[in-house]
């Protein structure tokens, strides 16, 4: 069993017409995800749009997710300062997150070694299990396999991976060196079968906002060896994968306009992530009419 559940979401943070922050909502629609097809939660991530919140506005909306539910909440608190990443892990720590979402620090590319130094740092500064994200295209540098594997055979709390490197083939050598409990967590909509298919258990997903009940029937079929059932549900998730992030609309824009239509004002991005651009509503529409929460949503 994955030790934070199989499909978990990456939620998107709700703002008010004022751009402030609001945990009110963010509560609902953590319990709403949950009741669908959600066994966790991934609080100030990069969809929650971890960039334009305040150190104290995410140790405060991770507080409201804990109080909501009763489920892994794992806490956004990279950087690409160490110190601040430390201080974020703390604060998440004592907000009463499961885990730690750390990922690589972006912009300032650090070299390997300053990557080593930088999660050995941050998992010194809690003891809560530690999930490393490796995503270059965001953060500009790529977390080496040899660089995760000396951290997965020599810091105990740092325990997953959420990957989102984009290359399969590598996962699966990393995971053939990787200690046998170490965990791997598809970071890529995309390439959630592919990972799965080589070891990984899980999915962080974008998209698993309004297609969790598909993603579990999808690892329920993995579970089952039923690989005809999973390309089948993963063929129909495909639009959603398609929705969910373009150079018009960047996750997680399309994501807070999904979550309106299901009826949870979440409101726009904070700048520069809240231009909409025109006919995103329409095709939100199509997208969700054809998955089971769609079926029961009233677009009106």
């Amino acid at each position: 069993m994955a030790r934070f559940g199989k499909v978990l979401t990456a939620m998107v943070t709700p703002f008010d017409e004022s751009g402030n922050l609001d945990v009110g909502i963010a509560a609902s629609l953590a319990e709403w995800l949950l009741a669908n097809g959600n066994d966790g939660l991934v609080i100030a991530g990069t969809t929650g749009e971890s960039p334009t919140l305040t150190h104290d506005e995410q140790a405060e909306l991770i507080a409201a997710v804990v109080d909501a539910v009763d489920a892994p909440v794992i806490a956004g608190a990279g950087s690409n300062d160490t110190k601040a990443a430390i201080e974020l892990t703390q604060k998440a720590d004592q907000a009463g997150a499961t885990a730690i979402l750390s990922v690589a620090p972006y912009y300032n590319r650090p070299s390997q070694a300053g990557l080593l130094d930088h999660f050995r740092a941050i998992a010194e500064a809690t003891d809560l299990p530690v999930v490393l994200y490796d995503i270059p295209i965001r953060s500009g540098r790529k977390i080496e396999t040899e660089t995760l594997l000396e951290l997965a055979h020599t810091v105990d709390n740092i325990v997953a991976l959420k990957d989102a490197a984009g290359d399969p083939s590598e996962t699966a050598y990393f995971l053939s060196q990787a200690p046998s409990e170490f965990e791997v967590y598809s970071g890529d909509d995309s390439l959630t079968l592919p990972l799965m298919a080589i070891g990984a258990v899980g999915v962080v997903g974008v998209a698993t906002h309004w297609t969790g009940p598909e993603h579990q029937t999808m690892m329920l079929a993995i579970e089952k060896g039923e690989l005809e059932e999973a390309r089948r549900i993963n063929a129909q998730l495909q639009k959603s994968f398609l929705y969910e992030s373009s150079a018009e609309a960047p996750n997680p824009i399309p994501a807070k306009v999904m979550m309106e239509l299901i009826g949870f004002r979440v409101g726009r991005g904070r700048p520069p992530m809240d231009s909409v651009p025109d006919g995103l509503r329409n095709l939100a529409l199509q997208v969700l009419a054809e998955t089971e929460i769609g079926k029961n949503i009233d677009p009106d």
